[in-house]
């Protein structure tokens, strides 16, 4: 029989369906852990070299699992499973394993990731490293939360040594896309580091927490999106499309192959200057 959810918690909105996504989340990251090291299938999913293995359906599984149970009404898009459509106007993502590339060749770099969006708009975000036990998550308009409190990205100083910041760009952008490498190009000219870390929930949940100064996307699919830029606007940071226009956490839940630059006062300047100095014919003025 199907868990019905209690009245509305008194500590805000959204609180049992957070409780359940982190337990969720938290429970496949146990099975990712466990796994980690044993042997697993891996197969090609796609011409862009995406694959998948048989610890995103096993954590997959064990999401899924629990997020029917408790919220049988609900719309579910997972990563792996597709739509499953309760015929709710709530839809929650599923990423069982962000980071499945690197995982395939034994680098320990990949999280679980969650999120819950209504009517279209995201409004909880769960982030779950596995190899650390580490778990961040948001609610809209209640910040960003870890192990240790309050999630308050980083300050937004630029480093006299120039930023690190995370780069990502969507599976359908190819090697020789003018406008990725040229944006690619200049930020490694620009910045002190850019870290390529094929988890891009990872690099949201590291400048959530400031550990890096930035964040820049190029044409990023919207399965991770929603939960990453919740977190992260609910820490401080603040998201900008590659011309500086305002980019919502609730944008990034519309359409696909979204282009972003995120970070926090002068970083984020920096950030957008940077960006301006790329020649226009090589980054088309419509992202």
């Amino acid at each position: 029989m199907a868990a019905s959810a209690p009245d509305p918690d008194p500590a805000g909105p959204y609180e049992y369906e957070r409780t359940v996504a982190v337990a969720a989340a938290e429970a496949a990251g146990t099975v990712l852990r466990e796994h980690f090291r044993a042997p697993m299938t891996v197969r090609t999913k796609s011409a862009s070299g995406d694959v998948v293995t048989s610890l995103d359906l096993a954590a997959e599984e064990v999401v899924l699992g629990r997020l029917r149970r408790h919220f049988p009404h609900d719309r579910i898009l997972s990563e792996e499973a597709g739509l499953l459509d309760g015929g709710g106007h709530r839809t929650w993502l599923v990423d069982p394993l962000d980071g499945t590339n690197n995982v395939a060749i034994g680098l320990p770099a990949c999280v679980v990731g969650i999120a819950l969006c209504v009517a279209g708009a995201p409004v909880l975000g769960v982030i779950h490293e596995p190899l650390t036990r580490s778990t961040w998550h948001a609610v809209s308009g209640r910040g960003a939360h870890g192990g240790s409190g309050p999630l308050t990205g980083p300050d937004g100083t630029l480093p006299a040594t120039g930023p690190v910041i995370a780069w990502t760009q969507g599976y359908a952008v190819g090697r020789a896309d003018a406008a990725a490498t040229g944006l690619r190009r200049q930020l490694e000219l620009g910045c002190r580091r850019v870290l390529q870390l094929w988890a891009p929930l990872l690099g949201w949940s590291m400048l959530a927490r400031g550990t890096i100064d930035g964040f820049v996307g190029y044409r990023a699919e919207g399965l991770d999106l929603p939960a990453g830029a919740l977190l992260a606007a609910e820490s401080g940071v603040r998201l900008r499309t590659l011309r500086g226009e305002v980019l919502r956490p609730e944008d990034t839940a519309q359409g696909e192959g979204h282009s972003f630059v995120a970070a926090r006062a002068d970083a984020l300047d920096y950030l957008l200057a940077q960006v301006d100095s790329v020649p226009r014919p090589e980054l088309p003025g419509s992202l």
